[in-house]
């Protein structure tokens, strides 16, 4: 029979509280650095000069089919290597914007190839420059349209987060790791982690739907 002590567990609140507040800035950096990102390289595949389209292809196509741990530790073991160390947390955030930018490259990519030709002569024809007609006819309505499908993969990238403490990030499953290294509590450490996930990844959802109407499209 199980005795189950979550005591054990809470006593240890700042360490978990210290995750979580890690775990949330590593998020909140990498979705807006990375959501950036990934409208530029959707631009530039959509509508830049062929050799910048060819660099982003490239680009997406390298961290789309690699593991995200490889491209962590890549950052943060391989780079020392050429005389550039990174600390554990802007490793983290590197890998966490590269990453998202190449997947959100592509999301706002299916949802600029969406909107309608004749919307765009129409606006080029009252005299507005190709940047205007991009970012204010063209982005608006395809943001719209894979606001979803982005609000997904940003969560996906928060919960990704949890490799980072492979590399000493001291992020959420890095302090749930920890309390149960000190307390032998495993199974209600990492319970305690999962729900916390659980529930940030509901409060995310719900925060950038609520974002993005009002301030994205």
């Amino acid at each position: 029979m199980i005795a189950f002590d979550f005591a054990a567990v809470f006593v240890e609140w700042p360490l978990l509280a210290k995750g979580v507040a890690v775990t949330v800035a590593l998020t909140a950096v990498s979705a807006t650095i990375g959501v950036a990102l990934g409208i530029g390289c959707a631009w530039a595949r959509s509508h830049g000069p062929r050799w910048l389209a060819a660099i982003v292809g490239a680009y997406v196509e390298l961290i789309r089919n690699t593991p995200f741990i490889v491209q962590l530790f890549f950052l943060f073991f391989g780079l020392p290597s050429l005389g550039l160390k990174l600390s554990p947390e802007l490793a983290s955030v590197l890998a966490m914007v590269i990453n998202l930018g190449a997947y959100a490259a592509e999301i706002v990519r299916a949802g600029v190839a969406a909107t309608p030709r004749g919307q765009v002569e129409a606006a080029l024809s009252l005299a507005l420059t190709p940047r205007q007609v991009f970012l204010r006819v063209v982005l608006p309505p395809a943001l719209q349209r894979v606001w979803p499908a982005l609000v997904s993969q940003i969560i996906i990238v928060m919960l990704g987060s949890a490799v980072c403490g492979q590399i000493s990030t001291p992020e959420l499953s890095y302090a749930a790791n920890l309390i149960q290294s000190r307390n032998f509590r495993a199974f209600e450490a990492f319970i305690v982690g999962t729900l916390i996930y659980l529930a940030l990844a509901m409060a995310l959802r719900r925060l950038l739907h609520w974002l993005g109407p009002r301030f994205l499209y």
